[in-house]
């Protein structure tokens, strides 16, 4: 079974096309994605949800060239991934995406800003410093470019966790449940940033969530459910979330 799902008339920053994932063999196989084809448009915020176990987090790492697929296509801009080696992939992840996670994945001897600037350096690569002012001043953590992540809130890490994935002016920065570990407040805090680096920085944002409040600071949710597209929602709501959810069985 093959569904698809896209934003007609926009630019497209990530798609796929019949993804096939099955983890296992035999009688124990379980097919995590069954003929997904959807698409991401460039400067939109999108969130993936569905029930636990309905593919939501094997689809983002399908994405993101994280994991493999065993049939289908997945495209960064024009460039298919599902054909590239370990080596190009690797380049293609360092160069063209950026990742925001539900940990903060920031190293305790640096400061923000050596966190921030840490995979261009890494890379090889100078910062764009004018982007990188623009950034840090859209965030708000221009007092705290000094302070160790443990001087930092946890809304606050996740903020230079987001800046860390801007900093390279990514294709696509791919953001996986990046509230879980946050209070309500802290989280509007990241979301509101998230949002803000689509509507004034023009970047592409695909995010997986359980959290129907966290959703509904997205310009689309699309709807997973048994591996396949369940939908989607347009200008969502936390109400209009809630209620596919519960049509969902989630």
């Amino acid at each position: 079974m093959s569904s698809a799902v896209s934003d007609v008339g926009l630019r497209t920053a990530v798609s796929a096309h019949a993804l096939v994932k099955t983890y296992g063999k035999g009688e124990t196989a379980v097919r995590a994605l069954d003929g997904v084809g959807v698409s991401f448009a460039a400067g939109h915020f999108t969130a993936i949800m569905g029930p636990s176990g309905s593919g939501k987090s094997t689809l983002m790492h399908c994405l993101a060239g994280l994991d493999t697929v065993d049939s289908g296509e997945v495209r960064i801009g024009q460039t298919d991934i599902t054909v590239l080696n370990d080596r190009e992939l690797t380049k293609l992840r360092r160069d063209r995406v950026g990742f925001v996670f539900q940990s903060f994945n920031l190293l305790p001897t640096l400061n923000a800003e050596q966190n921030i600037l840490l995979g261009l350096e890494l890379a090889g690569r100078k910062p764009d410093r004018g982007w990188f002012d623009t950034i840090v001043d859209t965030i708000g953590l221009r007092q705290r470019l000094r302070h160790k992540p443990s001087e930092l809130s946890g809304g606050q890490q996740q903020r230079v966790a987001c800046a860390r994935a801007l900093v390279s002016r990514p294709d696509v920065v791919f953001a996986d449940e990046p509230t879980g570990n946050l209070d309500s407040r802290s989280g509007a805090e990241v979301l509101d940033f998230l949002r803000m680096s689509v509507r004034k920085l023009g970047q592409t944002v695909i995010m997986v969530t359980h959290d129907p409040v966290a959703a509904s600071y997205a310009d689309r949710v699309v709807l997973l459910a048994d591996g396949r597209l369940a939908g989607e929602i347009t200008k969502p709501t936390t109400d209009s979330v809630l209620a596919a959810l519960r049509h969902l069985g989630a």
